[in-house]
């Protein structure tokens, strides 16, 4: 019996790592860098971006704790014009019930200019870290000498992902494999959890109506080889200041997005999104809600590049 709560242990934490191991984010467009390791410094401006989901809003288990899923990233990119190339770093933290993931990721971009645009070629290393906590699971036996000691449990392990990244003024696609190591997680019981390769494939074109009003027309398509998913949205700028928009997640959610740009430069971005699912709600909660805070530095006139501020592109 000890050997079966084994089984169904890892069962259960292979469940909700198969089931969405790497976190999923709405306003992805403005969170690139985490996809593809080939956009950093890509856009000719250091940025830092904070994003905080709160996935199925007020969902609780039916046994133990935990709650709903939530997760936060910070990120960071800057271009290298010496070297023509980016840096990036960014850590995430990602909460599922008696799981939590916490990575540390560090990017470099190399970026080749192609008459008017740019390709970026990128390589990201860092750790993932897995903590399991034994206190929210329920044992099949009492006696589980694993569940019995309760008490939280975490590994660390090393990730590589790569990326490239294209983009001209109106249209940009990217390409990228993520946890090429496939490092396993274990926790001594001999069942092996191991990182999934994901492949992200993004891309995106712009429309310009006039001066004042622009469209922004995205895609993202998700995918760990066994499983296959696909954000599609648009959305709408008007006067370089403010942003609203619709997006549809496959099988799961229609999503409204809003956002505002406060400063003499529009270097502050806010945004908010809010998902409403569609499919599976029983299980579920109705509502997943996710706020965006975003800041570009000045840029330093002795670089030498000159920035023009548009919604669509920096260069």
């Amino acid at each position: 019996m000890k050997k079966l709560g084994h089984i169904v242990f890892f069962g259960l934490v292979g469940l909700v790592a198969n089931a969405q191991q790497d976190p999923q984010f709405t306003q992805f467009m403005f969170n690139t860098l985490y996809y593809n390791p080939g956009f950093a410094g890509s856009e000719g401006v250091t940025k830092a971006t904070i994003l905080h989901r709160s996935q199925w809003l007020g969902y609780q288990p039916t046994f133990g704790g935990g709650g709903a899923p939530t997760t936060q990233i910070v990120s960071f990119t800057t271009p290298i014009y010496k070297l023509n190339s980016g840096f990036g770093a960014y850590i995430v933290n990602d909460r599922l019930g008696p799981q939590n993931n916490l990575e540390a990721q560090a990017t470099y971009a190399y970026h080749l200019g192609i008459k008017e645009s740019k390709l970026s070629l990128g390589v990201r290393l860092g750790i993932y870290s897995q903590s399991i906590n034994f206190n929210l699971y329920r044992p099949i036996q009492d006696s589980d000498p694993l569940l019995q000691a309760g008490g939280r449990e975490s590994q660390v392990r090393p990730d590589l992902s790569v990326g490239a990244f294209f983009r001209k003024e109106k249209f940009y696609a990217g390409a990228s494999f993520n946890h090429l190591i496939k490092s396993e997680f274990d926790f001594g019981v001999g069942q092996r959890n191991a990182l999934q390769n994901h492949m992200y494939v993004t891309g995106g074109y712009f429309y310009e109506v006039n001066f004042d009003l622009k469209f922004q027309f995205v895609g993202l398509v998700k995918t760990d080889f066994t499983k296959t998913s696909f954000d599609l949205g648009a959305l709408a700028y008007l006067k370089d200041t403010m942003w609203g928009g619709l997006s549809f997640r496959q099988a799961e959610a229609a999503i409204v997005m809003l956002g505002y740009s406060f400063l003499k430069d529009k270097s502050l971005r806010v945004g908010y999104a809010l998902d409403y699912v569609i499919q599976d709600q029983r299980a579920k909660q109705p509502t997943s809600h996710e706020f965006m805070i975003s800041y570009e530095l000045p840029v330093n006139p002795g670089s030498g590049k000159k920035v023009v501020r548009t919604p669509r592109y920096r260069h």
